[in-house]
């Protein structure tokens, strides 16, 4: 594994595309090219079709250095966007570290809904819950200015990271706060409550991809219980935190999890709730009417 990454013979990109797909195809990853694409995209500051446009174009010695480098940290299954430290989200660069979950496409149906729901609110007030990266948060406060929201999240970690993607952004209207949810209740009362909790069961982080198991903080992914902790507490303390007339919105697992969830508010005395499919087709988000 070692002499492929170092073996590099010629430095046009053309070159460094088959190098580096036959560096990933030895190790059996499913999409070779696409993996070495991603890297030289995000080192040449490059999109796809520029590769090959300039496919003669060689590559100084200082990059190609930073690449095997970035090579030899995927084949150890570290994911691409804790690599390059970036990624992509509802349109807008992010900044990433192993400190903050990987957005996935998937979520950005909370933004959609979020954005759908407020549309006819003036100065909608917002509580995100787990905030992460601040990517929900921040692509909210992109597209509506007047907009005020509380991005609370447990890891000081996870904060700071959070805040350099608003700064980044310039969304001055995101104020973060340190709130363990599950033993603290945010002042104030919201139009909307928005969060993606974690909901892997302990048991199922057994069986997750090693690229994420292996590399993306634990406490982002499980409750370390059965996935619903977070679900019990929000349907718990949700009235005292939302208006009356308001929403949660909630991202959900797959399979059996969006059924558990709903049976948590049911059980609750909540009588106003629908789901929302992703872009699979898969439940994905749970609007709670309070």
């Amino acid at each position: 594994m070692q002499a492929s990454v170092n073996k590099v013979k010629n430095r046009r990109i053309i070159d460094l595309i088959n190098w580096g797909e036959d560096c990933f195809n030895i190790n059996d990853f499913e999409s070779p090219k696409q993996e070495i694409e991603w890297l030289l995209c995000d080192l040449l500051s490059y999109k796809r079709v520029d590769l090959y446009v300039n496919f003669e174009e060689i590559v100084a010695l200082a990059k190609l250095e930073v690449l095997k480098k970035w090579i030899k940290k995927r084949l150890k299954r570290m994911p691409l966007q804790y690599i390059t430290g970036n990624t992509e989200f509802y349109g807008n660069k992010f900044f990433l570290n192993e400190d903050v979950l990987i957005p996935r496409q998937e979520t950005e149906r909370l933004v959609d809904l979020s954005l759908q729901y407020i549309k006819m609110i003036d100065k909608p007030n917002i509580l995100e819950v787990g905030t992460g990266s601040g990517c929900i948060s921040i692509s909210i406060a992109l597209k509506r200015d007047d907009v005020q929201i509380l991005a609370v999240d447990i890891s000081d970690q996870a904060l700071k990271k959070a805040k350099e993607n608003s700064d980044y952004h310039k969304t001055f209207n995101v104020k973060f706060s340190k709130i363990d949810i599950l033993n603290e209740v945010p002042n104030g009362k919201y139009d909307m409550l928005i969060s993606n909790p974690p909901y892997i069961s302990q048991k199922e982080m057994q069986n997750i991809m090693i690229d994420v198991r292996d590399y993306e903080p634990k406490m982002a992914l499980t409750d370390f219980q059965d996935g619903l902790s977070f679900y019990n507490r929000l349907s718990n303390i949700g009235p005292d935190l939302i208006k009356k007339g308001g929403y949660m919105l909630l991202e959900v697992g797959l399979n059996e999890h969006p059924e558990k969830v709903l049976s948590i508010f049911d059980s609750k005395g909540y009588t106003s709730f629908d789901f929302f499919t992703d872009y699979n087709n898969d439940k994905r988000v749970l609007k709670v009417k309070i």
